[in-house]
């Protein structure tokens, strides 16, 4: 009777003892992040504030930056959320990257697991933008009737503009597609003031590039999307309206 009761308890235990490794084992499980994002680090470019990183990830390559940071080749970086910009030029580095990944949170460790090692970055490195420099189109030469609004007009007096609905009439010379969620028109009609000649609206729409197209939306000054994206005059929102 002793034995079996003996033999009863060893067995309890025993199960209670498989109980809390199983429960331990999926605490550690819920723990580990199931979405880690990592690189491999292949190149390092440093500027006086900024570091930029030529990384591997699922077997392709990119480039990214984030603040100084004294990395090296072969380094393994854990990171969160970045924010893609497209034909960005370095000025410190003279440099253009057909799209740069500003990565807000890096770690060597899992982030769920350590504190960040790297500040967070949420605009461009200073001396660097993240707009698009357009050159002037000497072919772009727009008829306008007495009364149509140009480009000129627009830079010359912006704040009589500011938060209105504007028409504005030009050769579509550049298209940034996709980037923080909208398209990015480059337009402009032949005209300018003080050397500011290419007006930049968002929209939803793509327009065809070299074609003259009349566009609808809502003027807006000193608009700042981050990651330099800052803008003394844009048109948003804008619609593409059916030129007769």
């Amino acid at each position: 009777m002793l034995k079996t009761k003996i033999l009863q308890t060893l067995l309890i235990l025993a199960v209670i003892t498989a109980c809390g490794r199983n429960n331990n084992s999926g605490s550690s499980q819920q723990a580990m992040p199931t979405d880690e994002k990592v690189f491999v680090v292949q190149e390092v470019l440093q500027t006086t504030k900024y570091t930029y990183l030529k990384v591997s990830e699922n077997q392709s390559e990119r480039w990214v930056a984030v603040s100084k940071l004294e990395a090296m080749p072969g380094d393994r970086y854990y990171y969160d959320k970045g924010l893609p910009m497209k034909d960005f030029h370095s000025k410190e580095l003279n440099r253009d990257f057909e799209t740069v990944d500003f990565i807000n949170n890096i770690s060597k460790t899992p982030l769920g697991q350590k504190a960040v090692t790297n500040t967070p970055i949420m605009q461009a490195p200073h001396g660097h933008s993240g707009k698009v420099v357009v050159p002037k189109n000497s072919d772009v030469s727009i008829q306008k009737s007495e009364g149509e609004l140009t480009i000129a007009q627009i830079f010359a007096d912006p704040q009589r503009y500011a938060n209105k609905q504007v028409e504005i009439k030009g050769t579509v010379v550049k298209v940034n597609k996709s980037i923080m969620g909208k398209n990015w028109i480059h337009l402009q009609d032949g005209t300018g003031h003080n050397d500011k000649f290419d007006l930049t609206l968002t929209s939803n729409q793509v327009p065809p590039i070299n074609q003259v197209q009349s566009f609808k939306g809502t003027l807006n000054l000193n608009k700042d999307f981050g990651a330099g994206y800052f803008y003394e005059v844009i048109v948003e929102d804008a619609e593409m309206m059916i030129n007769y």
